[in-house]
């Protein structure tokens, strides 16, 4: 049993971890999950007629409703599945030509950034001494090794992070494909 002073204590937590506040905050973590596009649903008529083609060799020649809702099911999970792996093979091929997922940058920080910017506005409106050096443009492709197997090496360690976020999307995928498929045999198993 918790004492008042530990479900203050959790209260007092709670109020702390509430997400962004800030109008920013919020409308960055609102798009969040379109970073990659995999929860945006699939729903167009190509995408429909690949379900139904591969739920039918899923179910085989049953007529059973519930069999084939359950391979519907499955054969939603199993393109899923697909569309993930081919993201996963897009992030390590951009890595792997370009070095990073990410836009090259002028600055290493953004205090340099704004400091530039100042130096360039006052010198625009004083036209007063020398011009600020402009920033070089850093290529992330030049750090990558240039043989090939620590090359991958190196740009699978660079896209690691967005591989480990990927993974969750992969298996709720795979659950849901696994789920249905036991339910299938379970069902056929019954008829049996």
């Amino acid at each position: 049993m918790a004492s008042e002073r530990q479900i203050e204590a959790n209260r007092r937590n709670a109020r702390k971890s509430t997400g962004p506040r800030s109008g920013a905050g919020k409308k960055r973590a609102s798009r969040n999950a379109y970073t990659h596009g995999l929860n945006l649903s699939q729903s167009n008529a190509a995408f429909a007629k690949q379900v139904d083609e591969l739920a039918r060799k899923i179910a085989g020649p049953t007529r059973d409703a519930v069999t084939l809702e359950h391979a519907r099911s499955a054969a939603e999970a199993e393109l899923e599945l697909a569309r993930i792996r081919r993201v996963k093979l897009a992030l390590f091929e951009r890595a792997s030509a370009l070095g990073s997922l990410d836009a090259p940058k002028h600055f290493p920080s953004a205090v340099q950034e704004v400091r530039w910017l100042i130096a360039m506005d006052l010198w625009m409106t004083e036209e007063k001494g020398t011009r600020p050096p402009r920033p070089k443009l850093k290529d992330p492709s030049a750090t990558l090794p240039s043989l090939e197997p620590q090359r991958s090496s190196e740009a699978v360690r660079r896209i690691l992070p967005n591989l480990i976020q990927l993974d969750r999307y992969e298996c709720r995928a795979a659950a849901r494909r696994d789920r249905a498929i036991r339910a299938i045999t379970k069902r056929r198993a019954l008829d049996y």
